[in-house]
């Protein structure tokens, strides 16, 4: 099987010729040709697979009535006494709305809301808690006005669907319906957008001793594996975001193996989301013990993730993400005069 990895460049000389990627802001005019067990190639664009051309050029549908042909935010609000980063900070219904405001005005187009930690380690916490945590929070938020996009971030049906009833547009599952075999019918049912990600194991153990033959092409596999099973669900793929699953069962080498070729993954025809932020390995490389102190790293990784037609960011830190993406935009997409 062969694998087609669209070179995605930004810069304002553009060739005659070239390919829009993913109807966004890159262009295309080289690919590089992987298979398992040989040494990858560079074709010509124009030299795809007319269906390969066409899965990787065309424009990715709305989410949440959001264009995907600039790059978006999704804050992440963890109503959760236990995340990684910011654990039992926003688990208080008041300051959960507080901070959830405060990301929208600071350039939020989507609020991803969580209330069951998948850190590694994280124990399961119960459908009725995890309910608790999370629907009250969004039903508020509609309560007082919020008209953006918000996302339910689990892994279980019921929490989904009492999200869904109280105002979320989009369900984010970290298991890619993996974990709950209700999920896919909640979602086909719902008419709701979906993001599936890629992990290996569960939050409990996916961390010990992660391995893959070939980490970007068994990732993208999966990754495939999960839309087709999505669509036979009757989740078109128009309504369906795809995660490389950053730090999920995945060593350092294995986190930059993907985000060195994340473009790979236009070839599902779908919008990516990219969830690098505060993590261990940004930590590492970067000198950030704390997680709190890992913004700038998770900026440079989130920008190089544009750079290569990322769609969706998922960060917690907004307002810095967001003037970061305004400069990056301005002196990179910018016409030259």
């Amino acid at each position: 099987m062969q694998y087609f990895r669209p070179i995605a460049m930004t810069d304002a000389a553009r060739p005659e010729g070239a390919l829009p990627l993913a109807g966004g802001w890159c262009w295309f005019d080289r690919v590089e040709v992987i298979a398992r067990g040989q040494a990858p190639r560079l074709i010509a664009a124009q030299d795809l697979p007319a269906e390969v051309r066409q899965r990787l050029t065309a424009p990715r549908a709305p989410v949440c009535g959001l264009a995907m042909d600039a790059p978006r935010i999704m804050g992440i609000l963890n109503v959760t006494p236990d995340s990684f980063s910011d654990g039992g900070r926003f688990d208080a219904p008041e300051t959960a709305l507080a901070h959830a405001r405060a990301m929208r005005a600071a350039g939020a187009e989507i609020l991803d809301i969580g209330g069951e930690s998948t850190r590694p380690g994280a124990a399961e916490v119960a459908v009725a808690e995890e309910t608790a945590r999370t629907a009250p929070v969004i039903a508020a938020l509609r309560a007082g006005g919020d008209s953006g996009a918000i996302s339910i971030d689990t892994r279980k049906a019921a929490v989904a669907q009492a999200a869904l009833e109280a105002g979320a547009d989009l369900v984010n599952d970290v298991s890619g319906f993996d974990f709950d075999p209700g999920m896919a019918g909640t979602v086909a049912a719902s008419g709701a957008p979906v993001c599936l990600m890629h992990a290996q194991g569960r939050p409990e153990t996916m961390q010990a001793d992660p391995r893959y033959d070939d980490v970007l092409l068994d990732v993208y596999d999966h990754l495939e594996a999960r839309v087709a099973r999505a669509e036979a669900a009757g989740i078109d793929r128009a309504r369906i975001v795809v995660d490389p699953g950053i730090g999920f069962g995945k060593t350092q080498a294995h986190n930059l193996a993907l985000l060195c070729r994340l473009s790979l993954f236009h070839g599902l025809g779908c919008a990516i989301l990219l969830g690098v932020s505060r993590k261990k390995f940004i930590g590492t490389i970067g000198g950030a013990e704390l997680a709190e102190d890992r913004a700038p790293g998770s900026i440079a990784v989130a920008l190089a993730g544009v750079a290569q037609g990322v769609q969706i960011l998922r960060v917690h830190d907004v307002a810095e993400t967001a003037q970061a993406l305004r400069l990056w935009q301005a002196v990179t997409l910018s016409e030259k005069g």
